[in-house]
C-alpha cells in the first residue's frame, strides 16, 4: 500500500466476524453488525503537542485493536475496505 496517513491517524483493515453463533445458528450477511476490531496497517508519526514536541503512537502495525462501533472513515484503497481513524478512537489493543 503506498498510503501513509497523518498525523495522529490509523489505517485500519476490519477482522471478519464469525459466521455462526455460539448456539450454531448462521448469520446471514444482511444481519451481522460490523466487527469493532481490526488490525492496524498503517500509522501516521503521531500528534504535534501545543509546544510543538511530537507525542509518539502507542500503536504499530499489526497491532489488533478493538475501536467503538462508530469510528473512523470507510475507505477503499487497493480494492480493500479499510477505515482511518484518530487513534484516540481505539479502546486498546488485544493481546
Amino acid at each position: 500500500m503506498k498510503f501513509k496517513p497523518l498525523h495522529d491517524r490509523v489505517v485500519v483493515k476490519r477482522l471478519e466476524s464469525d459466521e455462526k453463533t455460539a448456539g450454531g445458528i448462521i448469520i446471514p450477511d444482511t444481519a451481522k453488525e460490523k466487527p469493532s476490531e481490526g488490525e492496524v496497517v498503517a500509522v501516521g508519526p503521531g500528534e504535534v503537542t501545543e509546544d510543538g514536541k511530537l507525542k509518539a503512537m502507542n500503536v504499530k502495525p499489526g497491532d489488533k485493536i478493538l475501536f467503538g462501533k462508530w469510528s473512523g472513515t470507510e475507505v477503499k484503497l487497493d480494492g480493500s475496505d479499510l477505515l482511518i481513524m484518530k487513534e484516540s478512537d481505539i479502546m486498546g489493543i488485544i493481546e
